[in-house]
């Protein structure tokens, strides 16, 4: 098989030839159709995570058809097409899986972090985090869903029946999760970087009721906000844009340090929160709902072999909606 493979912290992905793996007890083994790249993948290739495992194959926003199954997997078979998610597998016995919140395992594995991922023509996936896709939509544009719509559908989750949603960072999470409170009748607010007319412009034609810069404030207060930006300066700033009692959600895995702000934006019952990986449940769930919903992500398409491309532009801000890799 062919993947897109990282050595060492900040280094350039390698193509490399390997051996098509088998999968073993449990396990599928997947030919890659499409596979997201994410602003967690940047995280991994920047070397901003830790206990990152080298070399990795990165990518965790995976749908393809299963080519092969290991001993013991009787919910899939070959042909199926499945996509694979950033929680790749939970020990299902420590504290947290047994009370059903297997997103904080202890011991979990990490798809394109701590075991290959899907930067490559073929994957191998714990089949319980392989999820049946049918065959309704197209392979490119589905795949965001696997992570961006997931995480973003948890963090909505979270923010609460908020009639005046902020999200800052416009990118493919906020894309996706802002199509969602629009269907659920909410009013969403895009904040974006200063002077990036262009992710504004996205914003308003996906129908948001607002997009601003990131240190502006709409006229009324918010109900809540989420943060998709890795940029900890946010958190004050949207600290400042809910009403009292409102909610902020931080829904990246890393975030630059948040700078020191005045206890009088925490009051009033205001609260700020974090979101943790997935669970299988947030998948079922949040997969039926994107389908009534008719959600349509806007994706970009590139070959494998202009991953590390694809990455700078990822870095640099320049991509609207979400990018895709095509073995």
């Amino acid at each position: 098989m062919d993947a897109m493979v990282l050595t060492a912290p900040g280094a350039p992905l390698v193509k490399q030839q390997r051996e098509t793996p088998k999968p073993g007890d449990g396990e599928v083994l997947v030919k890659v159709s499409a596979c997201g790249v994410c602003r967690t993948d940047l995280h991994v290739v920047d070397g901003e995570l830790p206990n990152i495992r080298y070399p990795i194959i990165p990518g965790h926003e995976i749908v393809g058809r299963i080519e092969a199954v290991g001993d013991g997997v009787e919910t899939h078979e070959v042909g199926d097409r499945v996509g694979i998610p950033w929680l790749g597998y939970s020990c299902g016995v420590c504290r947290y899986c047994r009370a059903g919140r297997e997103n904080l395992c202890d011991a979990p594995l990490f798809t394109g972090y701590t075991r290959d991922g899907g930067f490559a023509t073929h994957s191998i996936a714990d089949a319980r985090y392989a999820f049946a896709l049918g065959e309704l939509g197209n392979d490119v544009a589905i795949a965001p869903l696997l992570c961006a719509g997931l995480i973003g559908w948890r963090s909505l989750v979270i923010a609460g029946p908020a009639e005046r949603l902020g999200l800052y960072g416009f990118g493919a999470a906020a894309h996706i999760v802002a199509q969602l409170a629009r269907w659920q009748g909410r009013l969403v607010y895009a904040f974006t970087r200063r002077g990036d007319a262009a992710a504004q412009d996205f914003a308003r034609r996906l129908g948001v009721d607002w997009a601003g810069a990131s240190d502006e404030r709409p006229a009324e207060p918010l109900d809540a906000a989420i943060i998709f930006a890795p940029a900890g300066e946010l958190v004050p700033a949207a600290l400042r844009a809910v009403r009292k009692g409102g909610r902020v959600v931080c829904a990246g895995i890393h975030m630059s340090d948040i700078p020191s702000f005045p206890y009088s934006l925490l009051w009033e019952e205001r609260q700020l929160v974090s979101v943790a990986n997935l669970t299988r449940q947030d998948g079922v769930d949040f997969l039926k709902v994107a389908h009534k919903a008719g959600i349509k992500t806007e994706t970009h398409a590139y070959p494998l072999r202009d991953a590390n491309a694809v990455l700078s532009r990822l870095r640099a801000g320049d991509v609207l909606g979400a990018a895709v890799l095509v073995p």
